[in-house]
């Protein structure tokens, strides 16, 4: 692995720059931005990222797209073998505007491991310039995946929003934040679903998944992890982050005897 900070190696005239580095359990790295887009993924660990417009969380084995000038927050939830891929900003055309996890095919990781062993300033020309260029064409088709949760741009209930997300609680009602905010029932509704993309109930369920997950890859049980949350019982938090994301949650995660993964070997 390549242990540089993308800022050292930025004026490298290459389209795509390759890095890895290995992350301890709770390291976190400042709010910050790239000239770059990044690309990241990992082998172990789970990645929390926060930007002024929401929250994604990226389970081992996915990747995590961040677009050129995005201000974010990271921290490590156990260790974090991370590669990144640093693409110019015009360099692959049509990935997200905004920050989204994505899935990462065996194929993809495979090619993204293969980039770490290059050269910095690789040939263009021949195989290393092919495998960049294959790089390029496989990441325009990376899935977009469910794990991320936008927030409402300003005001009151922007700071609910993120209030909610320090104490997420899964019996919350329309009710309960329209008359907070001095708001009727429907203009609630309205201005939640225009400001988020989501229905109330549905980012609701969709905050107290994605904070769970940190939770549960840092060894907490199921159980008190589910009771926090307000489920009824583990089995009705199981049933739900199945139905959500179509594994129960310590599979999703990778984990075994709810222990937080090891990096590899």
């Amino acid at each position: 692995m390549r242990n540089l900070h993308i800022d050292t190696v930025d004026h490298v005239p290459r389209p795509i720059l390759a890095l890895g580095r290995v992350y301890p359990d709770r390291f976190t790295i400042k709010p910050h931005h790239h000239r770059r887009g990044q690309l990241i993924s990992s082998a172990s660990g789970v990645i929390v990222l926060t930007t002024p417009e929401g929250t994604y969380v990226m389970p081992p084995q996915r990747g995590m797209w961040i677009p050129p000038g995005t201000v974010h927050h990271v921290r490590m939830v156990g260790t974090v073998s991370m590669q990144s891929l640093y693409p110019e900003p015009d360099a692959v055309s049509g990935m997200p505007e905004r920050c989204q996890v994505v899935g990462i095919s065996p194929f993809m990781r495979s090619l993204m491991t293969e980039a770490l062993n290059l050269p910095l300033e690789y040939e263009l020309d021949g195989r290393a310039g092919a495998l960049m260029e294959l790089i390029r064409h496989e990441m325009q088709q990376l899935p977009i995946l469910p794990l991320s949760l936008h927030y409402p741009t300003d005001g009151p209930l922007a700071e609910r929003c993120r209030q909610f997300i320090q104490q997420p609680a899964v019996h919350e009602t329309i009710d309960d934040w329209s008359t907070a905010l001095g708001m009727s029932r429907r203009a609630f509704t309205r201005l939640f679903r225009r400001e988020t993309g989501l229905s109330f109930m549905a980012w609701r369920q969709q905050a107290c998944l994605l904070c769970a997950m940190p939770r549960l890859a840092a060894g907490e049980a199921v159980t008190t992890v589910a009771m926090d949350l307000g489920y009824e019982n583990p089995a009705a938090f199981t049933i739900m982050f199945k139905r959500a994301f179509g594994s129960p949650p310590l599979a999703y995660l990778g984990l075994r005897n709810n222990r937080a993964p090891t990096a590899p070997a």
